[in-house]
């Protein structure tokens, strides 16, 4: 520029730093092996929605006080919930869907005593407004059964309805859902989730089986950016009625009750226990003794957990020792003593711990045998990291290939992981420790560059969760007279 006037003169000039923002991880992509149609439970045409159908019998006008105080828990939180501050909220939310989901056992247990008749539901045949392949997204619950209907009699849809309700009670906000008609159309399936990009952990609820898990897994690892979260089957066939014995678990086990080894997912067992909606509004007499509990694979709600660490703590935090919310049970209780032997083959197991169901375990599929991928969020965060750095530096493509752009490139990179060294995901007690980066004549060469190759080396220390916590106890000598 040519200055023909004294003064002074302020100029734009365009940063060098060119900003890597981090892309999210707690996107959930759910396939769903379902019918055209499927059968609901609705109210019939004589229902009375001013009638308490659970105390409808003659001599159960009084309401017994276990529903009461029931009632009065679920009217106390959410009225905490109103003024809650933001801090409080999740755990106000977790505490009022548990004394909800006690209000329901207290009111059908009520039902059973004073022997009501059955509630006037009758069975009502959906058609899946959602085609098979066709990929819809959901923000809430009710996003979902718009296009998949609600709680049905269908175990596979069932099984698909409560992954998505218990992604979204456990923390998720954003998930894709798509359904197949059987086997067969899984491949289109995962065809349809290569297209977007925001999927982040990819689930097939209830689908354990060597040729699904197989399929998922080769997607998450061919993709590159997402993780599989994998259900076992729901029990070994000769331990149907029996307890479970840990060795029972293995990769070579003819039920093939697990997946292979992978560093690319997640297997979490047992199946929880949950109060189904459908199966209790069909027997409120609860004459097969099960209060409308069922069981379900917990991969959708391991998902919202996920979710939910990635959101409070970052996706550096293993998803573990958290409450999964919206369960009553479990279908096998571990011990220390059987996760012994499951844990270091990858088997994450679900437990009760303190008297509440927690994730206890944080392993790829394989464990031990995986090296430094043997840790959940470990894999995750690699993957994160490399999807942020891949999609941050597009800008470089076709700018001239010398030590300035080799410097640019170190400069924004350094940048990115320090910050994520701020955020406590890589180890370190400074940057230098943390991270590094290289982009210079050594590792460009002029073979490299002659070609069109700019090529950059990166090294992270990305931390380790605390799964083994050792206290060395011993006695002191009694000091004094």
């Amino acid at each position: 520029m040519t200055y023909l006037s004294p003064g002074v003169y302020v100029e734009e000039k365009p940063s060098a730093v060119q900003s890597i923002a981090s892309n999210g991880t707690s996107t959930a992509g759910f396939i769903g092996m379902i019918g055209d149609t499927i059968q609901i439970p609705v109210a019939s045409e004589d229902y009375d929605p001013a009638k308490d159908y659970t105390l409808a019998a003659a001599d159960a006008d009084i309401k017994p006080q276990s529903v009461i105080d029931a009632e009065q828990r679920v009217t106390d939180l959410q009225q905490q919930l109103s003024g809650a501050s933001e801090e409080n909220i999740d755990a106000l939310q977790a505490e009022l869907a548990d004394a909800q989901e006690a209000l329901a056992r207290a009111r059908a247990e009520a039902a059973s005593r004073a022997g009501a008749e059955n509630l006037p539901y009758v069975l009502e045949d959906f058609t899946l407004l959602a085609e098979p392949g066709e990929v819809i997204m959901c923000t809430n619950f009710s996003d979902f059964t718009k296009y998949f209907g609600s709680f049905s009699t269908d175990p596979n849809h069932n099984n698909l309805a409560h992954a998505v309700y218990g992604f979204f009670l456990n923390g998720g906000t954003i998930c894709f859902v798509v359904r197949v008609r059987d086997e067969n159309g899984l491949d289109t399936a995962l065809k349809r989730f290569e297209a977007i990009d925001e999927i982040a952990i990819v689930a097939a609820p209830g689908l354990a089986n060597r040729n699904v898990w197989g399929k998922v897994v080769a997607h998450c690892a061919n993709m590159k950016d997402r993780f599989a979260v994998l259900d076992t089957a729901e029990a070994p066939a000769e331990t149907e009625e029996g307890d479970l014995q840990p060795q029972e678990l293995t990769v070579d086990n003819p039920n093939e009750v697990i997946p292979e080894y992978t560093k690319h997912g997640a297997v979490y067992f047992p199946w929880l226990q949950v109060v189904d909606p459908a199966s209790r509004v069909m027997d409120p007499k609860n004459k097969l003794g099960s209060g409308g509990r069922i069981y379900i694979p917990p991969s959708g709600h391991i998902a919202g957990i996920y979710a939910r660490t990635d959101t409070e703590r970052g996706v550096h935090k293993a998803p573990a020792n958290t409450p999964v919310r919206g369960t009553v049970g479990l279908r096998y209780k571990i011990s220390k003593a059987q996760q012994d032997i499951l844990n270091p083959i990858g088997i994450n197991c679900i437990r009760v711990i303190n008297g509440a169901t927690k994730v206890w375990g944080a392993r790829t599929i394989g464990g031990d045998s995986n090296g430094e991928w043997r840790y959940v969020n470990v894999r995750r965060t690699f993957i994160n990291i490399m999807e942020d750095i891949d999609e941050g530096t597009q800008w470089v493509v076709f700018e001239p290939n010398t030590p300035d752009l080799w410097d640019k490139i170190v400069m924004n990179v350094s940048a990115y992981l320090t910050g994520r060294w701020r955020q406590g995901a890589l180890f370190g007690t400074s940057p230098e420790q943390a991270f590094f980066v290289k982009c210079d004549f050594e590792t460009n060469p002029p073979a490299d560059r002659e070609n069109g190759i700019v090529r950059t080396i990166v090294g992270v220390a990305i931390v380790r969760p605390a799964e083994f916590v050792v206290f060395e106890i011993s006695q002191m000598a009694q000091q004094g007279g």
